[in-house]
């Protein structure tokens, strides 16, 4: 990606609802970009995207597409860097599947996934695929650390139009429920490197030695981490709470994170599975094993396979109507919590059922009470300190709450979300050793069969960095700030023996706490409760599932945070909100031709890259571009003109209509840019005028099925003709 070749902000092709959104929404922005000079172009991530440019073997030239995702892992580390990321797909398995099946069907003729590899070209294609699942964008885009918050028109909306919340009493049933032991968390080692390393990951056995891996190099300074959750105490653990939950008589539900977590969780989910079915896999396991059963696809997978065979039916429905009533994500449907790894994903389910008085779905429709099982105890005490802290207080009120910011650390695949290479599960017992290369044991554990072994690290600068960037969150707010760290947790610990010094030298140590995540949730919930604002300095898992928790309580939702990323070699990479109902906004357009998807998220984003360029490249029309980007966001939110839930009603696209209406409205009036006042001003004349008309145009096309050609691969023309219905619009727009 050369420089003169490189478009001035980088707008990324993703799926689902966000990329339906950007076939009405990105026209309207080249459109208006354009007149200040500014090209805006784009880089494909999505999961179709980067399965095809996995595979260019087995396709022909035309069907041929760049590694657009490696191409954008380069840019991000160059100061030029402008880049505006939409929610893309993490990929569960059975998601990664189901669209290698529709590109197949497309013609594509892509390898099928190999579920159990034999010979050496499976086993090569298997690990291509592998590239793919799970957290694989994140990581190589995240080049610097997260900054996110509620833009200030979006919190006030909120706090003037409060959303819905669910009563919450403290005769609730609904509690979490995690692992008292032998998790991630009881048994966690960590070390910070005093020098750069290579390090081998063995497993010694009574049979001998087996590399896991080798070669895994880190720089000096780097915190190293590993840890293994017990197969045999999940399993007790499980089958308990499965026991626990129906004597109580609430729902059971089980919150994973599949999507990033894509070697752990996955199997986690598996043996929340079996242990459901306990009976059913002790008698027919085998003949399951033989029909191709793999628990860790989840029970839909599971009921596919072995729907044919009368006996194992009988026994799943006999084994079903003995345990308790199950959590479910489409009760209508009959789909359960066990479904399917990626349909319950913790950070969004979580703060839903909270949010909703501790409520969630059962199979007969209705909201009940509900035990939420989070196996590892490292963040579980987050959520159980909040339903604690509702049951005693009484729901939040949005109308009054105060604000949680996040400054998270997650550069250069911090933590947990970088353990992926290093997560095995262990064939046999022995032990698990980490050694670096001068032959010193860094970490060491006795492991047994079945055990979920895994390292992670965080790297020095990103730490350094992260830091720094809470002091200066902290000294433009002047908010509460925490550091939500446990010196009782040996990951922890390490990233304590970092903070402490920083915050001396820059003499700001009075200005911090530091608060295990427990007393971390708590403080924060009293502060906002009070109406006063707090800074949540975290790391990655608990920056993924705060700026889910806290804007789905304070906003309704966490699509609408503003999220940035300071790259650390001086780029911006500007998120635009969680994709997580993303499926769900699909399934109503294709079926009613409405699209719900707030894009709210990428206004926000939208108008911080364009003031970004202006500071990167000293483009003041980009800087008047944006500014107006924050006026016509603010417009949206003073007329009420988000999408509706309902079909028939205004959805995505009239939202985008208002948007461009207000933008071109505040570039005509403004007076720090003439030529660009008088470009537009006879655009926002023409979108006052052909109101009637663009808005007539829009619902006429709603409630009929429409065609886009695809789910995850869908047809270009076939999506601009679905989501770009109003001609005068369009001609208007260009």
């Amino acid at each position: 990606m050369s420089d003169q070749n490189t478009p001035d902000i980088i707008y990324t092709k993703v799926d689902e609802a966000p990329e339906l959104a950007s076939a009405s929404f990105l026209p309207i922005i080249q459109s208006f970009a354009s007149a200040a000079g500014v090209s805006v172009g784009t880089k494909d991530i999505s999961l179709a995207g980067r399965i095809i440019a996995t595979f260019p073997d087995y396709l022909t030239e035309e069907q041929r597409i760049s590694d657009d995702l490696a191409a954008l892992g380069e840019l991000v580390k160059r100061p030029d860097a402008n880049v505006i990321k939409l929610p893309n797909i993490s990929a569960s398995e059975p998601q990664l599947v189901a669209a290698v099946k529709e590109l197949q069907a497309q013609g594509y003729a892509l390898p099928d996934y190999p579920y159990e590899p034999s010979s050496d070209e499976e086993k090569a294609v298997r690990a291509k695929y592998d590239t793919i699942k799970g957290s694989a964008v994140n990581p190589v885009l995240r080049e610097g650390n997260s900054d996110r918050r509620a833009a200030a028109a979006v919190k006030s909306f909120a706090q003037n139009n409060p959303h819905r919340m669910g009563e919450w009493t403290s005769a609730s049933k609904t509690r979490v429920a995690a692992m008292g032991g032998n998790d991630f968390f009881s048994n966690e080692v960590s070390a910070t490197l005093k020098d750069a390393a290579t390090a081998k990951i063995v497993l010694e056995t009574a049979s001998g030695e087996t590399v896991l891996k080798e070669g895994v190099s880190y720089p000096a300074g780097t915190v190293v981490d590993a840890t293994f959750m017990s197969a045999k105490a999940l399993d007790a653990f499980l089958e308990s709470e499965i026991e626990k939950t129906k004597a109580e008589g609430t729902l059971f539900s089980l919150h994973m994170k599949a999507t990033m977590m894509k070697v752990s969780d996955p199997i986690i989910f598996g043996h929340a599975v079996k242990a459901w079915l306990k009976p059913v896999f002790e008698q027919y396991g085998d003949k399951m094993k033989e029909l191709g059963v793999n628990p860790n696809g989840g029970m839909g997978a599971l009921l596919d396979k072995v729907k044919d065979d009368a006996e194992i039916m009988a026994a799943i429905e006999a084994v079903t109507a003995q345990r308790p009533p199950m959590y479910m994500v489409n009760s209508d449907k009959g789909i359960t919590n066990l479904h399917v790894p990626s349909d319950v994903i913790i950070d969004a389910s979580m703060p839903a059922l909270i949010r909703a008085g501790g409520k969630g779905w059962g199979p007969d429709g209705k909201e009940h009470d509900t035990n939420c099982v989070i196996p590892d105890n490292s963040y579980a005490p987050v959520y159980d300190a909040a339903i604690e802290f509702f049951k005693a207080n009484g729901k939040l009120n949005p109308a009054t709450a105060g604000t949680v910011q996040n400054i998270g650390l997650m550069a250069q695949k911090a933590e947990e979300y970088g353990s992926h290479p290093t997560t095995f599960e262990i064939p046999e017992a022995g032990t698990v050793k980490m050694i670096l290369a001068d032959g010193t044991v860094l970490h060491s554990h006795a492991v047994e069969a079945g055990d979920i072994w895994r390292s992670a690290s965080a790297r020095k600068a990103p730490i350094e960095d992260w830091v720094n960037l809470a002091i200066d969150r902290q000294k433009a707010t002047g908010y509460r700030a925490i550091f939500w760290l446990d010196a009782n947790r040996a990951h922890d610990a390490e990233l304590i023996e970092y903070v402490k010094p920083i915050l001396e030298a820059k003499g700001v140590a009075d200005k911090f706490e530091i608060m295990a995540p427990r007393e971390a949730t708590i403080a924060s919930l009293e502060t906002i409760t009070k109406g006063e604002n707090t800074i949540a300095i975290t790391g990655n898992v608990l920056r993924d599932y705060l700026t889910d928790l806290f804007p789905i309580l304070e906003l309704a939702t966490s699509a609408k945070m503003l999220s940035i990323v300071k790259l650390m070699n001086g780029g911006g990479l500007f998120e635009t909100g969680a994709g997580g109902s993303a499926p769900k906004h699909v399934q109503q357009l294709m079926e009613e031709n409405h699209l719900r998807w707030d894009s709210l998220g990428e206004f926000c984003a939208l108008g911080e890259s364009f003031k970004f360029l202006a500071d990167q490249k000293g483009n003041e029309k980009a800087r008047v571009l944006g500014n107006a980007v924050d006026m016509a966001t603010q417009g949206i939110l003073d007329h009420d003109r988000s999408p509706s839930r309902k079909v028939g009603e205004p959805d995505n696209r009239d939202s985008h209509y208002w948007f461009a209406r207000y933008w071109a409205e505040a570039l005509a009036t403004q007076t720090e840019d003439t030529e660009l006042s008088a470009h537009f001003a006879p655009i926002a004349k023409a979108l006052t005028e052909g109101e009637a008309a663009i808005v007539g145009e829009l619902a006429a096309e709603q409630g009929k099925a429409v065609d886009l050609g695809g789910y995850y691969h869908g047809d270009a023309a076939k999506t601009a003709a679905v989501m770009r219905p109003s001609k005068t619009l369009n001609a208007i727009i260009g």
